[in-house]
């Protein structure tokens, strides 16, 4: 079985939902679901097909989060330290082509989220980055060509 690595903190956010969809989210549509049930005829019943297909997600979710939990290996980034890029580190690259700086963590895949500056470890930048260090410059391939950055500084928060 491979291990999914997780920050603590998206261990905690991903347990954090799974109790909210089995103690909120799944008894709320359970109910929603019977509330359509005394409307009479299911067949045209669009409360009741909502529901069950909400219920469906919910599962599906429940299913996911369950299996991710169970086969996660939690790395505390603020137990490390050094200026080479790993697991968890937060990273300050500039473009070396506009000169914008932009911060990015390496997170493991369940976590990452570009918009909250959380890059995910199998991502083209975070390859790029992992045993590189602070200064170095470094070649990403994108879609739209090849990119260069800077490294400006490394952290474990």
């Amino acid at each position: 079985m491979n291990k999914i690595p997780l920050t603590k903190a998206g261990h905690s956010a991903l347990g954090d939902e799974l109790r909210q969809l089995k103690s909120v989210d799944r008894p709320a549509v359970i109910k929603a679901i019977a509330e359509a049930r005394e409307h009479g005829d299911l067949s045209e019943n669009a409360e009741y097909h909502a529901a069950r297909e909400k219920q469906g997600f919910i599962e599906a979710r429940i299913k996911e989060l369950e299996g991710i939990l169970g086969q996660a290996e939690i790395i505390d980034p603020s137990g490390q330290s050094g200026s080479t890029v790993r697991f968890g580190a937060t990273v300050r690259l500039m473009d070396e082509d506009t000169e914008e700086e932009t911060v990015y963590q390496i997170v493991g895949e369940p976590e990452a989220d570009i918009r909250s500056g959380r890059l995910n470890l199998r991502s083209p930048l975070a390859r790029a980055l992992v045993g590189k260090n602070e200064g170095d410059s470094v070649e990403v391939r994108t879609p739209g060509g090849e990119k260069w950055y800077e490294i400006v500084s490394v952290a474990y928060v």
